[in-house]
């Protein structure tokens, strides 16, 4: 019963990973493609992080509420 936590997150971090939605390393093109934009260090307040543009900058999206 103690294993069942850890299975449970490695198969939630293999969906993230399938699914596209992990920090996985891009490109600026990449990050414009997916409607964000590059920002240094972090996202501005009220914007999410999409992914990365390199090992500096995060790619920033507004995240919309429907």
């Amino acid at each position: 019963m103690r294993i069942l936590p850890v299975l449970c997150a490695l198969l939630l971090l293999i969906l993230l990973g399938v699914t596209g939605l992990s920090l996985a390393r891009g490109s600026h093109e990449e990050c414009e493609r997916r409607g964000g934009f590059c920002s240094h260090r972090s996202c501005p307040p009220g914007i999410g992080r999409v992914g990365l543009c390199s090992e500096q900058e995060f790619c920033c999206r507004m995240r919309w509420y429907p």
